[in-house]
């Protein structure tokens, strides 16, 4: 992650020169002239090293160890951790013991303390702070993945220079008092079985201290962006102990700020901080990845995690196609005389080819600027008549076969989300005001959906952390990381799409789709239909034809979120709630909703082509009633 910008020289050589204040006293051959910081865990001095002839930085844990056993873990770790060698972690000048006091020494040319930089300057601006944290991050996940734990990370434990570039100090310094059983249980067992247990619970007991390190980088990102101490307390370890699991306090972000913080932003320190353990960020690689994503994605070029995306699709392509696409496709052109909705309905069973042909299309007509009266291309018919059919069997063959690059698991999870958006996309139909077309309202719910179904691609992982984040209680999967633990564990209330989206990838799933419209050549109208409306936002009364085909598509995507991801009178209430929204704009009931969703799952079981019911005048039809005749779909002219 890039170094955030930073104070001149000058100021950061005040800051080192600084007059001591508090009186100086001996520690061993040093010199202590200032204390810089500390807290549960740690105090940090500033002190003169008169064997170097130079200010150096030393940091002692504020608890002794007890005895012989944990003075040797203590070294142990401290040396585990001193030899580690990275940008981003302080070098280690000397590991040493005073009056049974263990210390670690590294140089103060490393810079000042980030506390040391906030009593003289202003808030940080956002930008800033995230390259700070980020920063601090990359150092904290190498020491994880290495075996080692920092156990006390507060400001005076991170270090910037006059370039902005921070580094951790400190790494272990604090101990790990929870391990000295552990260990003791370890260095006496010989059996194999036993010294497996022992093993078992230091990777257990790794696993945590390491979460709590990202726990409190999440609550130093907090103190940074809100200009304020979490809970009005600096000791991030204090902070903790009030937080659950062992407190009922609560850290969020406040809306007041001395800078503005972005959406996005905001839902990363959020989750960094959230109530319920299991809606954390449970490394420093998931933290920094989404910090990096959102920081990129501010500058100019537009990187992160979009400027990845569109590289892996002139690489590998949007979607895979279905299988046994090109038997069908050639089964195509000897249609190829027939009427094109035939052709039209085929197609959009494949939603890689489909969105192929728009791509094509639509990325021609960029090409050449877009000549007077051609706009963007918006239906198949139009995509067939321009390419031809040996330019839809040229696009068939260009796309990758399914799976593609992706795991068995991941293929589950794309079938089944291509499956809703399907069904979303005959729900629109069903749904549409007169007068629009079918295909157009179809592929408008369909491009709705293409920044979820870019991610389910292309970053599966990210997917899955978004969709585990959006469970709720109830819903038809949970987010609990151990099902044993699940059965009497509170599940906590899920985050919106969009707040997952933010803390997982810094960035909107809309905002995705957005960036692949304007990649092949959609124009800003299209771009504006293809985001969803936000769920908290009011929905008013239709403005143009642009607008009813926005809701429209919005109204039939959260009709099937809501029937997909819910269940019972959960789903049921949604419902109710999705028809409530909407009934202005398109005059819509509960029981419209209901019928449109029994007309598209019908029209799915018929192969695409919509299928009329007969209808009863003596009793009125269930919610949910078998399929009727099948009739052939209309095209528009």
């Amino acid at each position: 992650m890039p170094a955030s910008a930073t104070p001149p020289s000058s100021a950061l050589a005040a800051l080192a020169a600084a007059p001591a204040a508090t009186p100086a006293r001996a520690f061993g051959r040093f010199t202590l002239r200032q204390l810089l910081g500390k807290s549960a865990g740690t105090t940090a001095w500033l002190a003169f090293d008169p064997r170097l002839g130079q200010d150096v930085m030393i940091t002692v844990p504020r608890v002794q160890p007890i005895d012989a056993v944990a003075l040797e873990l203590w070294g142990r770790e401290a040396r585990k951790a001193a030899r580690l060698v990275h940008p981003n972690l302080a070098p280690v000048l000397e590991i040493g013991l005073q009056d049974k006091w263990p210390f670690i020494v590294v140089d103060r040319q490393a810079g000042v303390t980030l506390g040391e930089w906030l009593q003289a300057h202003p808030a940080p601006a956002p930008l800033e702070t995230v390259g700070w944290i980020g920063q601090a991050l990359e150092g904290l996940a190498f020491a994880h993945e290495s075996g080692c734990s920092h156990n006390d990370l507060q400001l005076h434990n991170l270090i910037v220079n006059e370039q902005g570039k921070v580094c951790l100090t400190g790494l272990a310094a604090a101990g790990d008092m929870s391990g000295i059983e552990e260990a003791r249980f370890g260095g006496l067992t010989s059996e194999p079985a036993e010294q497996a247990l022992s093993d078992a619970h230091g990777v257990m007991a790794l696993r945590r201290a390491a979460e709590r390190d990202v726990l409190a980088c999440g609550l130093l990102l907090h103190q940074l962006l809100a200009g304020q101490t979490p809970l009005e307390q600096p000791d991030t370890a204090r902070v903790i102990a009030r937080i659950a699991p062992l407190g009922r306090e609560i850290v969020h972000l406040p809306w007041t700020t001395p800078h503005p913080v972005p959406p996005a932003l905001r839902a990363i320190a959020n989750r960094s901080t959230a109530s319920h353990e299991r809606q954390r960020y449970l490394n420093a690689r998931t933290l920094l990845r989404a910090l990096a994503g959102w920081l990129q994605t501010q500058s100019e070029d537009n990187g992160g995690p979009l400027a990845l995306l569109l590289d892996r699709l002139r690489t590998v392509g949007h979607l895979p196609a279905q299988p046994g696409l090109t038997a069908k496709v050639e089964r195509l052109v000897r249609m190829e005389g027939q009427h094109t909705d035939a052709m039209v309905v085929e197609l959009l069973q494949d939603m890689a080819l489909s969105l192929e042909l728009l791509r094509q299309v639509n990325s021609a007509l960029v090409r050449n600027t877009q000549a007077a009266g051609s706009g963007a291309v918006l239906t198949l018919r139009r995509s067939v008549a321009l390419l031809g059919i040996n330019g839809v069997r040229q696009a068939a063959n260009g796309l990758r076969k399914w799976p593609g690059p992706m795991s068995e698991p991941a293929a589950v999870a794309m079938k089944r989300l291509m499956e809703r958006v399907r069904l979303a996309g005959y729900v629109a139909q069903a749904l549409r005001p007169a007068g629009y077309d079918p295909e157009v309202v179809y592929l408008i719910t369909l491009l709705q959906n293409l920044g979820r179904l870019m991610v389910q691609y292309h970053f599966p992982e990210e997917a899955e952390q978004i969709l585990q984040l959006t469970a709720r209680p109830g819903a038809a999967r949970t987010a609990g990381r151990d099902p044993a633990e699940g059965a009497e564990t509170a599940q906590p209330p899920g985050m919106s799409e969009a707040a997952a989206s933010f803390a997982v990838l810094g960035v909107d799933l809309d905002e995705v789709g957005a960036a692949v419209a304007r990649h092949w050549g959609l124009g800003p109208e299209l771009q504006q239909m293809i985001r969803r409306i936000p769920r908290e936002q009011r929905v008013h009364a239709v403005q143009g034809d642009t607008d009813a085909l926005c809701k429209t598509a919005s109204a039939a995507n959260e009709v099937v979120d809501a029937i997909s991801l819910l269940q019972g009178p959960r789903a049921v209430r949604a419902l109710e709630g999705i028809a409530q929204r909407y009934a202005r704009a398109l005059k819509v009931t509960l029981r419209d909703l209901k019928d449109a969703v029994q007309s598209a799952r019908d029209t799915v079981m018929n192969g695409g082509v919509p299928v009329v019911r007969e209808t009863q005048a003596a009793a009125p039809a269930p919610p949910l009633t078998p399929p009727g005749a099948a009739e052939a779909t209309r095209s528009a002219a």
